[in-house]
C-alpha cells in the first residue's frame, strides 16, 4: 500500500470510529477505482451512516494516473486482497456493513464469511469455488485476460469495445463512451485466473466459509442482463450462501448490466443496498 493510499485509509477509520455511527465499507472491483463509490458514499452518509471506501493495495488516487502506471494493479490475488479490507475492518470500533461490486463481491464474502460484516451486499458478484455454471458471456467478458496466460502477473487494460461488451452492454453508446473515459482503468490479471480455476484447486483463494453462523444477514443483487456474471452465476452464489442460518436473499435488476454501480441507473441500485443495510445495521 503506498503512503498516501495507507494516510487515507487511516484517515477514514478515525474519522468512522470518531463519528459513532454504523460504518459502510465499500470495495471496488476490477477495472474500477474507489472514486467509483463516490455518490453511493454520499447517500450512505446522508442516511446515518459514516462510509469508507478504501482501495485494493497500492491503488492510483485518479484515473489518470492508474493509465499512466498500470504496473501497480499487477499481482494482487484475491487472499491478499481480502486480508488487507479484513485489517481495515479490523480497525473499526463497530462492525460495518460491507458492499462489493464484481470481485469486490466476492471480497465482500469473503469477509463476511470471516464474521466480520454486520450484513453485507454483493452486486454482480465473481464467482467462488462451488459456483459452477460458465455462461459463455462469462468467458468472453473474462477472454482478454484469460486469453493469454502470461496476464496472470501483469494488469491487463480493457479496450473500449471489450469495457462496452462486459461492463456496459445495457446502456447506450453515448453512456457507455462516458463511462470507459470517466471510470475504466488497468487491474491485475491474477484474480480473473483464481476465480477460473477456483473448482480445480483445493487451496484457491477465491473461497468463502458460506456456513459460518457468524456471517450475518447477505444480499446478493444481480443484472438482468449482467455478461461478465449473469444470472446463472449470481443464482449459484445464492444457493451456496443460503445454506447459512443467516438472512441470504437475491434480488434482479430488470435491464442492467455491470456498470450498474456506476451508470445511470445507478441510485436505483444504491437504494436498493441501502434499504437492506438499514432492516439490520441502523
Amino acid at each position: 500500500m503506498s503512503v498516501t493510499e495507507a494516510r487515507t485509509t487511516a484517515d477514514e477509520i478515525e474519522h468512522a470510529n470518531a463519528t459513532g455511527l454504523t460504518p459502510v465499507v465499500f470495495i471496488h472491483g476490477l477495472w474500477l477505482l474507489p472514486s467509483s463509490w463516490d455518490r453511493w458514499a454520499e447517500v450512505f452518509e446522508k442516511a446515518g451512516y459514516t462510509a469508507l471506501t478504501p482501495g485494493w493495495p497500492d491503488d492510483p488516487q485518479t484515473v489518470a494516473e492508474a493509465k499512466a502506471h498500470p504496473e501497480v494493479f499487477a499481482h494482487k490475488t484475491v487472499g491478499q486482497v481480502a486480508d488487507h479490507y479484513a485489517d481495515v475492518i479490523g480497525g473499526l470500533k463497530k462492525k460495518p456493513a460491507v458492499i462489493g461490486h464484481s470481485f469486490g463481491g466476492l471480497l465482500t464474502q469473503i469477509v463476511a464469511g470471516r464474521g466480520l460484516a454486520a450484513v453485507s451486499v454483493a452486486i454482480d458478484p465473481a464467482p467462488f469455488r462451488g459456483v459452477l455454471p460458465l455462461p459463455i458471456s462469462a468467458l468472453k467478458s473474462a477472454s482478454p485476460v484469460l486469453g493469454n496466460p502470461a496476464n496472470r502477473n501483469r494488469a491487463v487494460p480493457l479496450t473500449y469495445d471489450q469495457f462496452r461488451y462486459g461492463f456496459a452492454n445495457a446502456v447506450s453508446e453515448d453512456e457507455a463512451k462516458q463511462l470507459y473515459d470517466t471510470f475504466a482503468v488497468p487491474a491485475s490479471g491474477a484474480p480473473i485466473f483464481q476465480a477460473a480455476a477456483a473448482n480445480l484447486n483445493p487451496w484457491t483463494e477465491a473461497k468463502v466459509d458460506t456456513k459460518n453462523p457468524d456471517r450475518g444477514p447477505l444480499l446478493i443483487i444481480s443484472g438482468e442482463r449482467d455478461h461478465t456474471v449473469p444470472w446463472a452465476i449470481a443464482s449459484a452464489s445464492y444457493k451456496q450462501q443460503k445454506r447459512n442460518p443467516g438472512v441470504t436473499e437475491i434480488i434482479e435488476m430488470k435491464n442492467r448490466g455491470h456498470a450498474l454501480v456506476i451508470d445511470s441507473g445507478w441510485r436505483e441500485v444504491a437504494d436498493t443496498a441501502l434499504a437492506f443495510v438499514q432492516r439490520f445495521a441502523k
